[in-house]
């Protein structure tokens, strides 16, 4: 039986959090729908606000401390990526946008990746398609088409307009479910001599001084 490995990174800054709530609901779609095809899914969470410090040592230091290191191997081995943001100032959170910067570049070619985002009102779901996708197409990841927006109102039962949460939820976790299955990240192997993260954010601190 086929194994596959996704990571699951949500960057709620509460407890409990909507974003973690939307991420373990679209986890559970999307292995819930690769199990009815034969396939085994291994799963690995990680709430980014468990990893802030190590994420501000690691812009400042350049390294990773250990539990950083685990999400970050996560992501790079993983057959398919589920994040979730919560929108602030009509964009992605800073600690989001901070992971994804010590993230090794390569990791994230060809790899499917389901979004997820929640905020106040449904106007915040624009940001999906302005500010994450593009930032995940940048880095040569494969978003799915549908990206999913989870509204304070959608948590009490309300909908969009269109479709439910659940639906919405359902049709994001299929496209992703789809990508996944058919993805062969295997031959991807990352050259052994580079950084870990390039250099010129040192070089520039230096220079700015």
């Amino acid at each position: 039986m086929t194994t596959k490995r996704i990571a699951v990174v949500s960057a709620g800054l509460s407890t409990p959090s909507s974003s973690r709530q939307l991420a373990d609901r679209l986890l559970a779609d999307s292995a819930g729908l690769l199990q009815e095809r034969g396939v085994e899914v291994e799963a690995k969470v990680f709430e980014l606000r468990d990893l802030a410090h190590d994420i501000t040592n690691h812009l400042l230091m350049g390294f990773a401390p250990p539990k950083l290191e685990e999400a970050l191997d996560a992501v790079a081995s993983a057959d398919g990526l589920i994040v979730v943001t919560p929108i602030f100032t009509t964009s992605y959170a800073g600690l989001f946008k901070s992971f994804i910067d010590v993230v090794d570049p390569q990791a994230l070619t060809d790899l499917p990746v389901l979004i997820g985002a929640t905020g106040g009102t449904p106007r915040h779901s624009l940001a999906i398609d302005y500010a994450i996708r593009p930032l995940f197409t940048y880095l040569h990841a494969i978003p799915t088409t549908t990206g999913v927006f989870a509204a304070t109102g959608d948590w009490g039962g309300g909908g969009d307009g269109v479709r439910s949460l659940p639906d919405r939820i359902f049709r994001g976790a299929t496209e992703f479910a789809d990508l996944v299955e058919r993805t062969d990240r295997s031959e991807l192997v990352s050259d052994p001599f580079a950084l870990d993260r390039p250099m010129g954010h040192l070089l520039g601190g230096l220079a700015g001084e």
